[in-house]
């Protein structure tokens, strides 16, 4: 078996999800920065279908509550949630079922292992209890910690991994991808744009000239790039996307139309990555 699923122009857009079993589209959506439940419907009409929800996303909740009434089988919801007992993770997941309306969610996160959800064997039998009884499909958690997260890759009950990746973070390529073989959890990238570090200008940067086609100046990458530089990774399943509106919203989603990126393009925008992560201070130009 291999996680690979080496995307290429035909498959770049879709992949079916280790454990939890569904074809998705390969750019999640996060409600936490600003959409509300019309944006959540209207990337459900684009092909979008899966959803990261949590208690405090309230903005979105009655749009996915609306899309997964309509075709619960083909969306997948994702609860990032916490928990220090096993049963404050029984109590998250079962609010989150009633105030969802659905039988079951497709995965359970503990939210940022290690500061505000620990991995306990009282937690895991919690989990493990939930998804017999089919109340989740897959456990999954959210974790900077990316040696630690090397290891539950290779050795644990996680089916799911929520990790930092991106070009001016790209250590997962070490820490964490080799160890993905053995069990092929599905790993779900998220700060694509490193806290927007990657997309506004700073002075004092020299590349060579892009490599790429594209009317917009380059440097700063584009959004469409950097998520494209995640996807075009063949262990990164799905990348997530926290819009802070409709328009990012739409611009986001075009990325995926726009397929991998090629080996010169690549190579570019880890250079810049690199050059972004060696800045101690920012220089912002206005």
């Amino acid at each position: 078996m291999t996680m690979e699923h080496n995307p290429t122009q035909n498959d770049f857009s879709f992949c079916r999800l280790p454990v939890v079993d569904k074809r998705v589209f390969r750019m999640g959506i996060a409600g936490n920065y600003g959409i509300d439940s019309s944006d959540v419907q209207w990337a459900a009409e684009q092909g979008a279908n899966y959803w990261l929800w949590g208690a405090t996303f309230k903005k979105v909740t009655a749009g996915i509550k609306e899309v997964i009434k309509k075709d619960r089988e083909n969306n997948v919801v994702a609860l990032l949630g916490w928990g220090f007992l096993g049963w404050q993770v029984r109590r998250s997941v079962e609010n989150a079922l009633r105030k969802l309306n659905t039988d079951y969610l497709d995965v359970f996160k503990l939210g940022w292992l290690g500061r505000t959800s620990i991995y306990t064997p009282g937690i895991i039998d919690s989990l493990l209890t939930l998804k017999q009884e089919g109340k989740i499909k897959a456990i999954g958690t959210s974790i900077h910690d990316r040696q630690r997260a090397g290891q539950l890759a290779l050795d644990s009950a996680l089916d799911l991994l929520m990790i930092r990746y991106n070009a001016k973070h790209p250590g997962a390529e070490v820490d964490i991808f080799p160890y993905l073989q053995k069990r092929n959890p599905a790993v779900i990238s998220y700060t694509a744009l490193a806290w927007q570090q990657l997309i506004n200008p700073v002075a004092g940067i020299e590349m060579a000239p892009w490599p790429g086609r594209t009317e917009q100046a380059i440097p700063p990458l584009t959004p469409e790039l950097c998520y494209r530089f995640v996807l075009s990774n063949p262990h990164v399943h799905l990348v997530l996307t926290g819009p802070r509106n409709r328009a990012q919203l739409k611009d986001n989603l075009r990325a995926i139309q726009q397929g991998p990126l090629n080996p010169e393009e690549l190579a570019w925008i880890r250079q810049y990555g690199k050059l972004i992560r060696s800045r101690k201070k920012f220089d912002y130009i206005r």
